[in-house]
């Protein structure tokens, strides 16, 4: 199942690196305010676009599996018949602990995977919305 109550999304919320796959360059989209937002509350946000050269200052990654760097959290911004390839990435990966899909996203088949293979999962949420909620 995925994670619902407020102590397991404050507990994820007190993780530090999010890889955000569909991180956009474009100041005023979701994509970019949102990891914004959280690199100004102290989050080390790792952009994953492959149509970018570097965002906030930071490398692009064409995708996840470029990354080398430690990744708790994968936050995902891509609709959700991507999101199936994505956890498929983020299973490859030993660090990952936390897939995080953003409003109006979710694949229950991907999330059942990534819960099975020891993952935790937070579905349709928005990750700006669920830190001010929460943590403030």
């Amino acid at each position: 199942m995925p994670v619902e109550s407020d102590p397991e999304l404050r507990e994820i919320l007190g993780l530090e690196t999010i890889a955000v796959v569909g991180c956009s360059s474009t100041p005023g989209k979701d994509a970019h305010e949102i990891p914004k937002y959280l690199r100004e509350h102290g989050y080390e946000v790792i952009p994953i676009n492959p149509h970018a050269d570097e965002i906030f200052g930071r490398e692009a990654y064409d995708s996840l599996s470029d990354v080398d760097e430690r990744v708790d959290i994968v936050d995902v911004f891509r609709p959700s018949e991507e999101v199936a390839d994505i956890v498929d990435e983020a299973l490859e990966r030993d660090d990952v602990r936390v897939i995080w899909t953003q409003l109006g996203i979710a694949d229950d088949e991907a999330a059942e995977r990534a819960e099975a293979a020891g993952k935790r999962v937070v579905q349709d949420r928005c990750l700006k919305v669920e830190h001010g909620r929460l943590v403030g």
